[in-house]
């Protein structure tokens, strides 16, 4: 059992209890969604007092979105060398669908950053104050700039404008697709009932995959169509 903590009297012993309790709170996501994080169950597994566990952070969603920014910082790092392994030697018209697959595949075996990801504009950025707020887009930002840069460098054609674009817009893709890839109890044992339904029940990775290939070709077709003849 772990040991409870003592009053924290130095930087280096506030910043050890922040770590402790980003780990617990990442663990926890290894074992319930995003939803049945509460902060009472957080602060009973690091053996504090939940008004404790806020002297560190202010509520239960700024610990999350702590975590969505440094999962988002490890995507990007990682994408870093899959992304080139994953055009190495394709033609200029398969890049992109190479990109998409890619994309997809990291983010499938990632299903904590999803579910973060999900719950990112309605849940977790509603309870934090301007600060945190700040500190958080700040970051995402950072990381949605740097992944933009990365696939620029590799899809060209697409421009760093659109590939920007092309990174915002697949994040809320991801969000959405990993709700709709996850339903409820109710929903599941309804496309068991009613097998006309099924059509409504979606994988998550082959229909991201799917929805970022549309997006990237859409975004492609507009950027060669506006190209000065």
């Amino acid at each position: 059992m772990p040991t409870k903590f003592q009053r924290a009297r130095s930087e280096e012993q506030r910043a050890a209890r922040r770590r402790t309790i980003l780990d617990t709170a990442a663990a926890m996501l290894t074992e319930m969604p995003v939803a049945q994080v509460t902060l009472n169950e957080l602060a009973r597994r690091v053996c504090l007092a939940k008004s404790n566990v806020l002297r560190y952070f202010e509520s239960r969603e700024a610990v999350l979105l702590e975590l969505l920014a440094a999962a988002s910082r490890e995507l990007v790092d990682h994408l870093d060398g899959s992304l080139a392994r994953a055009v190495e030697g394709a033609a200029e018209a398969e890049r992109p669908d190479r990109i998409a697959d890619c994309l997809a595949e990291a983010l499938a075996v990632r299903p904590v950053l999803c579910d973060l990801i999900s719950a990112q504009a309605a849940v977790l950025e509603r309870n934090v104050s301007p600060q945190v707020a700040v500190a958080y887009k700040r970051a995402a930002l950072d990381s949605a700039t740097a992944l933009a840069g990365q696939i620029a460098f590799h899809l060209p054609e697409l421009g760093e404008e659109d590939a920007f674009r092309f990174v915002g817009s697949a994040t809320m893709v991801i969000g959405a697709v990993w709700a709709h890839a996850h339903p409820s109890a109710a929903m599941r044992a309804a496309y068991e009932a009613d097998p006309a339904l099924a059509a409504l029940c979606v994988d998550f990775a082959p229909t991201l995959r799917e929805t970022l290939e549309v997006l990237l070709s859409g975004l492609l077709a507009r950027a060669r169509h506006s190209r000065p003849a």
